[in-house]
């Protein structure tokens, strides 16, 4: 089996989540600068929005980036087209599977990463002809599935062939030593690059995160099938407070009709959604990205040389 760092030609087996309004050019070309795979979240952007932020990432870095595209996207499909004229190498997808665009992507010498939440679909993507998956558990921050990382990782590993990406709960080096020992041969992070300085979230959003402690966050949108993690705050207590009460789902979405852009560009912490990951409480303090990858790489390395069992 090929390695993460040989299939991408990174420095770390370490790759940035695709947050959606969150993962730009900037900050993809940080993490891939920093030794990572840096990635752009296409999210609910327009094909030439995404187009303008893979250009731009090119003009900020010499390694290798990739693009997160959302399936669930009313672009997903020119995207996924667009992709291939801009010569980007690798993808990663995430909210459904990829299937209808695998032989193109192949075609055109694309390295393809989809993020799974089951055994299930990590298996049926595997023979589909995909270079790894990114297994996700639900200690991730936005949109998650049920299975825990420690819990999912193992199962994954056993059931398919080819190099799983372990995702969710993970934030410092005793965490990627821990994936590495559950069978994965990389990590994917998004909740402690939201503290990174090359972030462009709003430093409300950055200050919520780092002061956030281990009980900070909550799940919505179970009731509708699409559970999001989130920091609490007034509109997750809101949003729950009208399941209870049993409000018609149109009056829901009027709640978070645009919650994450609140967050991300108005700084608004308390009627945004302020998406973030069970691992928000060890995030302590604002750092450049590449201090983040550093750390996180050093550490885990340090920690699976020295633990022994004489």
């Amino acid at each position: 089996m090929k390695s993460i760092v040989k299939l991408l030609g990174t420095k770390y087996p370490i790759i940035q989540g695709g947050m959606a309004n969150i993962a730009d050019h900037q900050l993809a070309s940080a993490v891939s600068n920093a030794g990572g795979l840096g990635l752009i979240g296409a999210g609910g952007w327009d094909v030439e929005r995404v187009r303008s932020e893979i250009r731009k990432c090119r003009s900020l870095t010499d390694k290798p980036f990739g693009v997160n595209i959302m399936l669930m996207s009313p672009f997903a499909k020119d995207i996924a087209k667009m992709v291939i004229e801009e010569n980007v190498k690798i993808i990663t997808t995430g909210a459904g599977s990829p299937g209808e665009y695998i032989e193109s992507w192949k075609e055109a010498g694309m390295i393809i990463i989809p993020v799974v939440p089951t055994v299930a679909l990590a298996r049926r993507l595997a023979k589909q002809n995909i270079d790894a998956v990114i297994v996700e558990g639900t200690e991730a921050g936005g949109h998650i599935g049920e299975s825990t990382t420690m819990s999912l990782v193992p199962q994954v590993c056993d059931a398919v062939d080819i190099p799983v990406i372990a995702a969710g709960g993970v934030a410092d080096g005793r965490q990627m030593a821990a994936a590495f020992c559950l069978g994965a041969e990389g990590v994917q992070i998004g909740t402690v690059l939201l503290a990174a300085d090359e972030c462009p979230i709003h430093i409300n959003y950055k200050n919520t995160i780092v002061k956030a402690r281990d009980t900070s966050t909550i799940v919505t949108g179970r009731d509708s099938g699409a559970p999001v993690r989130v920091i609490k705050n007034r509109m997750a207590r809101e949003y729950l407070k009208m399941v209870k009460e049993g409000i018609d789902l149109h009056e829901l979405e009027e709640l978070t009709l645009g919650s994450l852009s609140k967050a991300v560009f108005d700084g608004d912490t308390e009627m945004g959604s302020v998406m973030a990951g069970q691992v928000a409480g060890l995030v302590k303090e604002i750092k450049p990205v590449k201090e983040i990858l550093d750390n996180l790489n050093n550490q885990s390395l340090e920690i699976l040389k020295e633990k022994s069992y004489e």
